[in-house]
């Protein structure tokens, strides 16, 4: 599902990344850590078409996704990938349903389309009493859902997730660790994340070490 060699970035002078290679299988879940400034959030970042390599190249789903630009750029973004981060980055003025429709309208689909998708997600992630509630009557917990609805809503084909319990308590973290562990079994859905939790690791089906800029271990 993800296929990359030799990923390079500096910023100046400093070499973030030195030569990454990186493969994750279809339906596997790949957890990274490392040390603040090790890189894997940068890795995650340009993976995920947010952030241009300096070299090297990176495939998703069969698509040489480092040489896409502008509109096919978007679009392979909006419909092959979910993000996920450590500050769900909901949009406040927006309830909860909407905010989750948000990828599906600008993939085309009709508001109320978008919404009636929305709603089913958010009802398997039991949120479907809070589909018309705004993020700041929602809890941590919830609003983290919100955003894995986001993520999930055009059937991606991997989701980048950047630290993703890193603003929860130990009660949500651990319960949005086991909502992957399901999404991941019952969609079959490919998972990468970058994390500092320890027990989100251990769960996932192999962990890469990254250490001053480089793949170790």
């Amino acid at each position: 599902m993800i296929k990359a060699t030799n990923i390079t970035k500096k910023f100046g002078q400093i070499e973030v990344l030195r030569g990454v290679d990186v493969h994750v299988r279809k339906s596997e879940m790949v957890s990274i850590i490392g040390a603040s400034g090790a890189g894997k959030s940068t890795l995650l970042h340009i993976l995920g078409t947010l952030m241009p390599t300096d070299g090297g190249s990176f495939s998703i789903d069969g698509v040489d996704a480092h040489i896409l630009k502008g509109r096919k750029l978007d679009k392979f973004r909006n419909s092959k990938i979910g993000f996920v981060f450590q500050f769900h980055q909901l949009m406040p003025e927006f309830t909860a349903a909407e905010n989750a429709a948000i990828p599906a309208m600008l993939a085309g689909l009709s508001k109320k389309e978008a919404l009636a998708k929305a709603g089913k997600i958010l009802e398997q992630l039991s949120l479907g009493h809070r589909l018309q509630h705004k993020p700041s009557e929602l809890s941590g917990g919830e609003q983290q859902r919100v955003a894995v609805a986001r993520a999930l809503i055009n059937d991606p084909a991997v989701v980048f997730a950047d630290e993703p319990t890193g603003n929860l308590d130990t009660k949500n973290a651990t319960e949005l660790h086991d909502l992957f562990l399901d999404l991941r079994d019952k969609t079959g859905q490919t998972f990468l994340i970058v994390t500092h939790n320890e027990s989100l690791a251990s769960k996932t089906d192999r962990t890469l070490h990254i250490k001053d800029g480089m793949i170790v271990g």
